[in-house]
């Protein structure tokens, strides 16, 4: 439960100035014209995007503390600031001075970008008019306050009246805008749900602070796919895009054993290879361990009941350890199988052939199922010189064109087993 405290005269649709209502249009009588973009220098953060910012949109991001949030979008700043015109930096938590110290350690001094420290939502947008810049970054929407309101900044009725002005702004004089946002001990962004619904375009950076990698996902977004990732680095002199992911998740898999496995996921319109491992070893407790890392605990649990009933193979008295490597976390189904053989390969202390992929999705009765996008994922695998691919047979079935990589069909999880275990 949270208070929220209105004003004595709250701005209603009733006390608003009545605007005149624009008459109808048919849809096919509406030009379009040609759609540009703004490139924002990262080929990673356009993908996300759709292509690059769209003019008049809002975007929202969030992340946890220090995931590179600022980082990212004062890099953009630089960038679009160089190619496009001015950009406007506004930020509530740090010193001009402070945003001077990040930019001389990120090698940034562009003559188009200008820094602003407001709070208050009224003085923004004043700036925002007179300044009228390509691309704004409001950094972050949880410190804004508008005078129209009693409570402070940072609660619901406080973001919710801010994010709704600076959208009005963004749409009337098609100024791109970037909204940073907190994040709750959960992950989600702070602060009403329906501040997502009210952007155009919803952006979460993710990474484990144990590595440097750092995944950009784009979890809605009104012109262009939702799905997609972009994935970043993190340097000394600030984030560095990473245009071959799967090529850096399996750099250090040199040679196969027991409990490993190449698996390709989806991730919006991109085939990605990574590699699952897994660790069963006998229980020195009372109730053995399920622990995974990567993946949705639910997930490992449904496939060990497949694993036990359909397959005879018996985990009770085992600890089960599963760990997606890179630190990516994947919830597509396409990536079952994989986990299944990578279990069996450490409970047997056998290896999966080496240079395998392995595609498909695993249902309750231990068939193999297909799974969509089969083609790109299976040219990733044949890119990056793997030798052979294991996919369920009814993706083999509808095959459009022909691979140097060897082709495995399975229909069953216990022919799975014996194509790469046995």
């Amino acid at each position: 439960m949270s208070e929220e405290r209105v004003s004595k005269k709250p701005q209603t649709a009733l006390n608003r100035k009545r605007k005149g209502a624009e008459s109808a249009v048919l849809l096919s009588q509406i030009n379009l014209g040609e759609e540009q973009r703004i490139k924002t220098g990262f080929s990673e953060l356009d993908r996300t995007l759709g292509g690059g910012i769209v003019k008049g949109s809002v975007a929202l991001v969030g992340g946890d503390p220090g995931i590179g949030k600022s980082t990212l979008l004062l890099q953009a700043s630089d960038k679009i600031g160089e190619n496009y015109g001015e950009v406007l930096y506004v930020t509530g938590e740090e010193s001009k001075s402070q945003i001077k110290l990040r930019a001389e350690r990120l090698r940034i001094n562009s003559s188009n970008l200008k820094i602003l420290t407001e709070t208050c939502m009224e003085a923004i947008l004043d700036v925002l008019v007179r300044e009228n810049p390509v691309v704004a970054i409001i950094d972050s929407i949880q410190t804004t306050y508008s005078l129209d309101l009693e409570s402070p900044a940072g609660t619901i009725s406080q973001i919710r009246e801010c994010a709704s002005k600076l959208i009005d702004f963004a749409k009337s004089s098609n100024v791109s805008l970037f909204l940073v946002g907190h994040v709750t001990k959960e992950g989600a962004i702070a602060g009403p749900k329906v501040l997502e619904h009210m952007v155009d375009t919803v952006l979460y950076f993710e990474g484990e602070k144990n590595y440097s990698y750092r995944i950009l996902r784009t979890v809605k977004n009104r012109f262009g796919k939702s799905g997609e990732i972009g994935v970043f680095q993190m340097e000394r002199f600030g984030l560095l895009e990473v245009s071959n992911p799967s090529e850096i998740f399996l750099s250090e898999k040199e040679k196969p054993f027991s409990g490993s496995v190449v698996v390709s996921t989806i991730e919006g319109t991109r085939p990605i290879l990574l590699e699952i491992q897994a660790l069963v070893s006998p229980t020195s407790y009372g109730v053995p361990q399920r622990v995974c890392t990567g993946i949705d605990p639910k997930r490992l649990s449904l496939l060990l009941a497949i694993l036990e009933k359909k397959e005879d193979i018996h985990l009770g008295v085992f600890d089960v350890f599963v760990n997606v490597v890179g630190g990516i976390k994947v919830d597509e189904p396409g990536v079952d199988l994989g986990v299944c053989l990578s279990l069996i390969s450490s409970f047997k202390d056998l290896a999966v052939f080496k240079s395998s992929v392995v595609i498909g999705e695993v249902g309750l009765g231990g068939e193999v199922r297909g799974v969509s996008q089969i083609e790109e994922r299976i040219f990733e695998a044949e890119k990056l010189g793997l030798k052979r691919c294991l996919i369920p047979y009814n993706n083999y079935k509808a095959f459009a064109h022909k691979f140097e990589i060897e082709i495995l069909e399975v229909k069953s999880l216990n022919q799975a087993i014996e194509l790469t275990l046995t």
